[in-house]
């Protein structure tokens, strides 16, 4: 913004200096123009923080691992259980709630996601993503032999107060170790 007012200035210097070489000099009228010159700078200087404040609040972005540390199996359990993704990598905006495991649309607009899940051999592992209690997408891994992994995506336009969540299948597992994260990430594309 300094670049931009003084290359106004050298303008408007440069336009004054050969105005007052000129015998038909209103040096009133030139104090004006800068004046007003000035006055316009200002408001674009306004505008430009206002701009910037806006995209500012646009930006949501989070990266999740299910444990905070350590290695552990989740489940089974006899019904669906909501995953708490505990290590939080970033979460830009605080839309993703630690303690819930649950992402909450801030703004209107498109969103993108992701998730992972990682099994032993012989078990069954089954996430869903969930859209305000609704499955959108699934990931499965039926009784590998060895370990099994899977990660699945999607885009969703989102209303502000929407809820992303991910949900373990009743009678499945999953494993968590820092070699292999199952996690859960998402991001604004573009706001609506």
């Amino acid at each position: 913004m300094v670049v931009l007012q003084m290359l106004l200035l050298l303008c408007a210097g440069s336009s004054l200096s050969e105005d007052l070489l000129s015998p038909n000099v209103d040096i009133i009228s030139e104090l004006k123009k800068l004046k007003d010159m000035d006055e316009r700078i200002q408001k674009l200087e306004e505008t430009l923080a206002k701009v910037l404040s806006e995209n500012e609040d646009k930006k949501v972005a989070f990266s999740a691992g299910l444990l905070e540390s350590g290695t552990k199996n989740t489940g089974p359990s006899n019904t669906a259980t909501t995953l708490i993704y505990k290590k939080v990598f970033s979460n830009i905006g605080n839309a993703y709630d630690s303690n819930t495991g649950v992402f909450t649309a801030p703004i209107k607009g498109a969103y993108f996601f992701r998730f992972y899940g990682h099994c032993h051999g012989g078990t069954t592992m089954a996430v869903s993503l969930l859209k305000n209690g609704a499955t959108q997408c699934s990931l499965h891994a039926w009784k590998p032999n060895s370990n099994g992994n899977a990660s699945n995506g999607v885009i969703l336009t989102l209303e502000i107060g929407d809820q992303i969540s991910t949900q373990l299948w009743a009678n499945t597992w999953v494993y968590d170790d820092p070699a292999s994260y199952t996690s859960f990430s998402g991001f604004l594309i573009f706001p609506l």
